[in-house]
């Protein structure tokens, strides 16, 4: 009996530090140099980490994927900003939908506190905005 407890908990504990491997934020300089389809599956990869991590694991990646991504030099910043907008715009609208139910689908599975807090950030990221910026991101929302 005892050993079969000391094998649950060594499975447990490797389980979680499998997990936080998972969850390792990627270096966003190494990021900008993989294909689109290495992105593809390290995007996926990270998706089903996330699905699989608690509600804290999900908050302190959020928080250290925030804080490499400030970390970089603007010039970076602006051309990952580019690399990810260009590779929306050749989605077909089929692919679009389905990014955006997935996303939606993401949202909804959070728990009301997770989707709260993840509110909350949005807000404090469009208060760094300046105004013209904020009026960018406004023109393109779609019409309520």
């Amino acid at each position: 009996m005892q050993h079969l407890l000391v094998t649950i908990i060594a499975a447990l504990w490797m389980a979680t530090g499998a997990l936080a491997q998972d969850l390792r934020v990627p270096d966003p300089q190494v990021w900008m140099q993989l294909s689109q389809q290495e992105q593809a599956t390290e995007r996926e990869r990270l998706r089903q980490a996330l699905k699989n991590a608690s509600p804290q694991e999900r908050a302190a990646f959020r928080a250290r994927l925030r804080e490499a991504l400030q970390g970089l030099p603007e010039d970076q910043r602006q051309r990952l900003i580019g690399q990810t907008r260009e590779r929306w715009q050749a989605l077909s609208a089929q692919e679009r939908a389905q990014a955006v139910q997935r996303r939606r689908a993401e949202i909804e599975s959070l728990s009301p506190q997770e989707r709260k807090q993840l509110l909350a950030e949005r807000r404090e990221l469009l208060q760094r905005l300046s105004p013209a910026q904020r009026d960018a991101l406004r023109e393109k929302l779609p019409p309520r």
